[in-house]
């Protein structure tokens, strides 16, 4: 073996040791703590037909201030706007799909919240002038825009409790006397 090729695999021996320590290190991928659990908090069911179960979805969202967008009998998606800070938003979108089940229907949840923060950015301009030529000018405009900084499921059990009985509730109990007396919430 020539003195090149000694000094070189001790060297790439050490390279390669660096390598697999710097991954070793490096977190897990998501997909590895999924468990796809039977038993999910982004599910329940209804006595009710898939379309008649989505309305009353579609009911529970619009009463807690959610727009509802599209027009799909089974598939209901809401939106609700959220502030906790000057310089930052929250938007919590909701998906229900409602699909046929020996029992009537089985209704899925999915909460999703996008997280904003208002960012500042600077802009320089130019100016072009008709025999002069080309001037460049140090004025700067400040922009500030929300800018979207994380995404993430809504995976709290609880979240999806509170929703499934406003749902629940909904399906054949009377509008209360402070709503409209003793008439019953359509069907």
């Amino acid at each position: 073996m020539s003195c090149v090729r000694r000094r070189l695999v001790p060297f790439l021996a050490s390279a390669v040791t660096l390598v697999g320590a710097g991954c070793a290190s490096a977190p897990p991928a998501v997909y590895q703590s999924e468990s796809f659990q039977r038993e999910s908090p982004f599910v329940t069911w209804s006595t009710r037909e898939p379309a008649g179960a989505c309305e009353l979805g579609k009911r529970a969202l619009l009463s807690q201030g959610y727009q509802i967008d599209g027009s799909d009998a089974v598939r209901v998606k809401g939106q609700k706007l959220f502030q906790p800070k000057p310089d930052q938003g929250v938007s919590l979108d909701i998906t229900l799909v409602c699909l046929p089940s020996n029992v009537g229907a089985v209704v899925y949840a999915n909460a999703l919240q996008t997280r904003f923060a208002l960012k500042a950015a600077s802009t320089s301009t130019g100016v072009s002038v008709a025999g002069l030529g080309s001037i460049s000018l140090p004025w700067s405009a400040d922009k500030e825009a929300m800018v979207k900084v994380g995404e993430e499921t809504v995976t709290d059990p609880d979240f999806y409790r509170r929703l499934f009985a406003l749902i629940e509730a909904l399906d054949g109990t009377s509008v209360g006397s402070a709503d409209l007396g003793s008439a019953e919430v359509p069907r």
